[in-house]
């Protein structure tokens, strides 16, 4: 546990030992560092892997909100400026996608390689709208109320089928998100602001997206990537906005190949 001053953030280290090179994992709105399980044992094989818990999510405290990405952002380098992580590389979805943008954006010198996934650098009006409404129906069902509706645009449905057990871990992350953390990252989420930043970013960046996501479309995550100077992009198939869960095999290899991990 980290303090932040007012509330901590839940961290854990695995990997390699102390002298191997760092990377950090970032979670989606509503779960938490568990979602990268899928992850660990390739990269496991270079790194020290720094997973957290957003604030708000897990076992992190959840301050009042709003939130803003700066928030967002300021929590990352804590955590790296309390492990003594001079420089990691960085692999965050969603959420933690836009957090990784906005780390590139204005963090740059502290990162190597970076990895945004499923996820978007601005919201347009029908996006921002899109969380009013999931706030107005957490207001009168908690997050039971939208819950079903997120686990159908995270995972595809034959996985979800094929795998009610961790189907079921995820709803149960989701559910046991704190409704202050979740809605003040909701408020971030409204505000983002960094499409028109992304030509400043000098570090590699990697965009991957699943094929059927919904949230973050291919489209526009390729339009993100042209907008990056020298950057690549990534498309899983027969994959929805958790493409790293619900089509595993396929991700770690985009992400290997990148991370250079064969």
């Amino acid at each position: 546990m980290v303090d932040r001053g007012g509330f901590r953030l839940a961290a854990r280290i695995d990997g390699r030992p102390e002298g191997a090179p760092w990377i950090v994992l970032s979670n989606s709105l509503g779960a938490a560092a568990m979602m990268w399980e899928p992850q660990l044992e390739p990269l496991a094989r270079r790194y020290r892997i720094l997973r957290y818990d957003t604030r708000g999510h897990g076992a992190s405290g959840a301050p009042a909100g709003p939130y803003s990405f700066d928030d967002l952002c300021d929590d990352v380098i804590a955590l790296m400026d309390h492990f003594g992580i001079g420089r990691a590389d960085y692999l965050g979805l969603s959420l933690g996608g836009m957090t990784g943008l906005g780390l590139a954006i204005n963090h740059g010198a502290r990162f190597g390689r970076m990895i945004c996934c499923d996820a978007r650098a601005d919201a347009p009006p029908p996006f921002a709208q899109s969380w009013d409404e999931r706030m107005a129906a957490i207001e009168k069902g908690g997050l039971t109320a939208i819950v079903g509706g997120s686990m159908e645009r995270w995972f595809v449905e034959p996985w979800r089928k094929a795998n009610p057990d961790t189907l079921k871990a995820f709803e149960d992350t989701y559910l046991a998100t704190s409704v202050t953390g979740f809605k003040g990252c909701a408020e971030a989420l409204k505000r983002l602001d960094y499409l028109k930043d992304l030509g400043r970013i000098a570090l590699p960046v990697l965009y991957v997206v699943g094929a059927k996501d919904l949230g973050a479309p291919p489209p526009v995550m390729r339009a993100m990537a042209e907008a990056t100077p020298g950057s690549a992009y990534a498309e899983i198939p027969d994959a929805a906005h958790l493409p790293n869960v619900d089509n595993s095999k396929h991700f770690n290899a985009a992400i290997g190949a990148f991370l250079g991990l064969d």
